[in-house]
């Protein structure tokens, strides 16, 4: 497991991010609050833009279509990071 640094745009703090977990599984444990409903990728609740990093997934893109995730957007419920990573609310 590695650990990486979260960052969310427009706060000052860094939040530690495993790469084992999701990125919301961190904010949560750091106390940062993000909507969130099903906790698997469908819904969509959780969707924000990933503004630097890399993401991995454990399922395929259920919530997200291709331009979306070419336009740069992710799913923080499901999403694990591979590098150091700024999200930010659409």
């Amino acid at each position: 497991m590695k650990t990486f640094r979260l960052q969310i745009d427009g706060r000052e703090t860094d939040i530690a991010a495993h790469s084992d977990t999701s990125l919301f599984a961190s904010m949560t444990r750091a106390g940062v609050a993000w909507p969130v409903s099903c906790r698997n990728g469908t819904c969509r609740t959780c969707i924000a833009r990933l503004l630097q990093g890399q993401v991995r997934y454990e399922i395929p893109w259920p919530g997200l279509s291709p331009e979306e995730k070419d336009e740069g957007y992710c799913l923080p419920c499901v999403a694990r990071p591979m590098s150091d990573v700024v999200i930010a609310r659409p």
